[in-house]
């Protein structure tokens, strides 16, 4: 099992920095892709994202829960080839109800308070995402794979 203090502080870097990942759903056999809001737990081992009960990636979630998230720190230079970071984290989903969805709003809007009304609405799900992989590449082709799923 990985700890966060095992971790490389580049991969801790962006997954405390960068509000955005891209989200990977499935229905079926079909990948359907999103841009979405994340706030992560300290140890890396939860994160959180919230999204309209109308969408289609919460119709997804809704009868598979198995995610993906690319995240990077690219600038979109030429540069990127050598110093841009990417992680793609692969874990399971569960949209967040009662208690738990408090602790979950709380850590969430501590990231993206510009988000409260969002998640006030009626149709906003919260969901939490239990991380068993995480893939960082660095350098355009070193891989380091950290697994959290034992």
């Amino acid at each position: 099992m990985t700890t966060s203090d095992k971790l490389p502080d580049i991969l801790q870097e962006l997954c405390r920095n960068q509000p955005l990942a891209v989200l990977a759903t499935a229905a079926g056999s079909a990948p359907y892709t999103n841009l979405v809001a994340v706030a992560f737990t300290m140890n890396l081992r939860h994160l959180f994202f919230a999204t309209s009960r109308t969408t289609r990636k919460w119709h997804n979630l809704s009868s598979n829960p198995l995610v993906s998230f690319l995240m990077d720190n690219r600038s979109n230079e030429v540069a990127d080839f050598s110093k841009a970071t990417a992680a793609t984290i692969v874990g399971s989903a569960k949209e967040l109800i009662g208690v738990d969805r408090e602790v979950g709003r709380n850590l969430y809007l501590t990231k993206h308070p510009h988000l409260s009304e969002f998640l006030a609405g009626p149709d906003c799900a919260l969901f939490q995402v239990t991380i068993e992989q995480i893939y960082l590449v660095s350098r355009f082709q070193e891989v380091m794979k950290f697994d959290f799923s034992s």
